[in-house]
């Protein structure tokens, strides 16, 4: 699971991905501030069965916290993208090549208006512009991906076209997918210029789909740019954020200078000075207005609404919850709604998959079997052969 956090210079991408991650990253007033990609673990949270089932949790591939399973899931901030990127502008190519193995990307945008697309200062920007330039670079990248590799491509299929793209985690599948809907052919490919970017723009949107920070809410037009975000783009996942209270809370809940749970619309203060205590009471109006900052909120809707992702927990014996060290619930495994318990079971390893008997649903003690579609929060024995 890869996020990948994008935007413009001066968006606050370095400061959304600090907030989520806690990583250190280089964060000031200009363009260009990150160079070189940050990488750092996130988290999403899920019920925990611990609290369903009446039995304490020992986790060993995540957290648990009063009830809330985080389960970590890794998070890149890469340099600012300008327009013309995918010419090279800028660092423009090196950007769009740090992005190739996201599964999902978050844009932040400013929904101040007060940068342009460049990052530099202005009054009354639109940030529905960033929204659309960014789409726009990352699809004409991966048409001139395809446009350059067209000698190897044309008059051939499907393979040729996934080589092409490969490190872009484009599937079989997503292939035939646009093929039908756009009425493209996959095998024979005698592709224009027009119908190779009306297919990458298809392929970007299933492979690469975008959800939108509109950070910088609390800011005076923060609120109104917001709202026309989400009028102007209806079918995008759009969350207001402010990313530089959720730094400020979690830089403090580590100071213990404050008591402060990601996702929460509300904190406790427990210490500093008048002038930090002052700054914090001012965050608790930002978080009172907004629900919340609206960090850990996008990173949950990113991965369980946008990517339709779901929890199983699988466990070795079925009664007492646990592997077979006594862990209870030890693991939580993210996988697409939909999924099988033979897809567990090449989740958790492939020997495990290969001589699959059954699998046992641990809530209901009931045998299942390899087709069985799996819910979220499911606790899953996997029966195998030795």
């Amino acid at each position: 699971m890869f996020i990948g956090v994008v935007g413009k210079p001066n968006a606050g991408k370095s400061t959304f991905f600090a907030g989520a991650t806690l990583v250190d990253a280089k964060i000031a007033p200009f363009p260009f501030t990150t160079i070189e990609p940050n990488r750092g673990k996130a988290y999403v949270r899920a019920p925990c069965p611990c609290k369903s089932l009446n039995t304490i949790c020992k986790p060993k591939n995540s957290l648990c916290e009063n009830g809330v399973r985080l389960l970590p899931i890794e998070m890149m901030d890469v340099a600012g993208l300008v327009p013309d990127a995918h010419a090279g502008r800028g660092l423009g190519l090196k950007f769009l090549d740090d992005l190739r193995a996201a599964d999902v990307l978050i844009q932040v945008v400013d929904a101040s208006g007060r940068t342009d697309l460049e990052g530099k200062d202005c009054e009354g920007c639109d940030p529905s512009e960033e929204i659309r330039f960014l789409s726009r670079e990352i699809e004409y990248w991966i048409a001139d991906i395809l446009k350059r590799n067209m000698s190897k491509i044309k008059g051939r299929g499907i393979e040729e076209l996934l080589t092409a793209l490969t490190g872009l985690k484009v599937t079989r599948a997503q292939v035939e997918e646009v093929g039908m809907k756009k009425g493209f052919p996959v095998e024979k490919i005698n592709w224009s210029d027009d119908e190779t970017l009306a297919f990458a723009k298809e392929i970007r949107a299933i492979s690469k789909p975008i959800a939108i920070a509109a950070n910088k809410v609390d800011s005076p037009n923060g609120r109104k740019n917001y709202e026309k975000l989400k009028s102007d783009f209806p079918d995008l996942l759009v969350v207001p954020t402010c990313a530089e209270a959720e730094l400020a809370l979690r830089r403090a809940n580590e100071k213990h200078l404050v008591k402060y749970v990601p996702g929460s619309a509300e904190f406790d203060i427990l210490g500093g000075e008048p002038k930090q205590r002052e700054a914090l009471e001012k965050i608790q109006a930002i978080l009172k207005a907004n629900n919340g900052t609206g960090v850990q909120q996008l990173i949950d809707k990113v991965v369980f609404e946008l990517l339709n992702l779901i929890v199983v927990f699988p466990v070795e014996d079925e009664h007492k919850f646990s592997d077979h060290f006594g862990n209870v619930l030890p693991d939580g495994y993210l996988l697409k709604r939909g999924s099988n318990c033979h897809a567990l079971a090449e989740k958790i390893h492939t020997d495990l998959a290969q001589k699959f008997i059954c699998g046992i649903d641990a809530r209901k003690h009931m045998r299942v079997g390899k087709e069985h579609i799996l819910e979220n929060g499911d606790v899953i024995k996997i029966v195998a052969n030795r």
